[in-house]
C-alpha cells in the first residue's frame, strides 16, 4: 500500500489536487515505480468560477491529433460538496453539424445548444469522451479520468486563455447521455469501475494478485466521508502498521493485499477492467 500524497494544482477558477497520477504533467514518483504506467488519473477539483466549455478526445481522435502514444479522456465526477445552486454544462440539446457548431462558438452563442443540469452533494456524472461539458461554480468533485491530460476549450467566458476550436469541433459527439443521479453501489464502464461502500465498523477485501510477472492491476481506495484506520497485509502475510485516515485521503493498494478498514465512512475503490 501506498499512502498517496497529492499534487497542488493552483487554477484560475480555483484549483485541483491530483490525488493519483504518474502522468508526467503530475507524477507521483513512488507510485509510478510501484504501479508503472497507471491508466487513471484521480483529482479533487475545487470550482470557485466556472470552468471553460470544453471537450476531450476518445482514444481514436486523441492519437489522430495529438500522437500515437497519447490516450483520450472519458471520466467521471461524485460531487462532494455543492453550493445551493450548483450546476454543470453536460452534453448538446440536439444533434448539430460542426459548422453549426462552429457559427454558435463565433457568436458566442454555444451555450444555448448545451444542457445546464442542476447538481447536488451525492450525485454522479458520468462524461464519456466527446461530451461537451463545465463545471459551474460553488463545486467540488472527485474526478476519476483516463491518464490524460487533454483539453480542448471551446469557450472560456472571457478569459484570455487559449481555445482549441478546431481540434475541440472533431471531438464532439452527439452522445446519449446517462442521466445525473445519486451515485449507486457500482459503477462500470470500459476504463474503470467505482464501488461505494458505507463502512460502519468494519470492511475487510482482497486485491487482485498480480499475474503473469508484471505490476498488477493496483486499486485506489478513496475516502469520501468519515474517519477510521486502515490495515494492511501483504501477499506474503507480512502485516504492515495502522495508518488513520480523514475525508479525501487516498490510498494505492497492491496486487494481492488484504484490506480492512475500521471506523465510520464512506469509501469509493477505485478499480481497473
Amino acid at each position: 500500500m501506498i499512502d498517496l500524497q497529492p499534487i497542488h494544482c493552483p487554477k484560475v477558477w480555483g484549483y485541483e489536487d491530483w490525488l493519483a497520477s504518474t502522468h508526467p504533467d503530475g507524477c507521483q514518483k513512488d507510485f509510478m515505480a510501484a504501479a508503472g504506467d497507471y491508466p487513471l488519473i484521480v483529482k479533487i477539483i475545487q470550482a470557485d468560477s466556472a470552468l471553460s466549455l470544453q471537450v476531450h478526445p476518445d482514444d481514436e481522435k486523441a492519437r489522430l491529433l495529438e500522437g500515437e502514444n497519447e490516450r483520450g479522456k472519458t471520466e467521471c465526477w461524485y460531487v462532494l460538496e455543492a453550493s445551493s445552486d450548483a450546476s454543470i454544462i453536460y452534453g448538446l440539446k440536439n444533434s448539430y453539424t460542426e459548422e453549426e457548431l462552429r457559427l454558435a462558438i463565433q457568436n458566442k452563442s454555444l451555450e444555448e445548444k448545451l444542457n445546464r443540469v442542476s447538481v447536488k452533494k451525492g450525485d454522479f456524472v458520468f462524461i464519456p469522451a466527446g461530451t461537451v461539458h463545465a463545471i459551474c461554480g460553488g463545486l467540488r468533485l472527485l474526478e476519476v479520468q483516463q491518464n490524460c491530460n487533454i483539453t480542448y476549450r471551446l469557450y472560456d467566458w472571457g478569459r484570455p486563455r487559449e481555445l482549441h476550436i478546431e481540434k475541440g469541433l472533431k471531438s464532439i459527439k452527439n452522445l446519449q447521455l446517462k442521466p445525473v443521479s445519486a451515485m449507486e453501489d457500482t459503477f462500470d464502464c470500459s476504463y474503470f469501475s467505482l464501488k461505494k461502500i458505507s463502512v460502519k465498523g468494519g470492511y475487510t477485501f482482497l486485491t487482485d494478485r498480480q499475474k503473469n510477472g508484471d505490476k498488477g492491476k493496483w486499486q485506489l481506495l478513496f475516502v469520501s466521508e468519515g474517519n477510521g484506520l486502515i490495515h494492511t497485509t501483504d501477499p506474503s502475510g507480512q502485516k504492515c502498521p495502522p495508518l488513520s485516515f480523514e475525508k479525501e485521503k487516498i490510498f494505492a493498494l497492491a496486487p494481492g493485499e488484504k484490506i480492512t478498514i475500521e471506523g465510520k465512512c464512506e469509501i469509493i475503490r477505485i478499480i481497473l477492467p
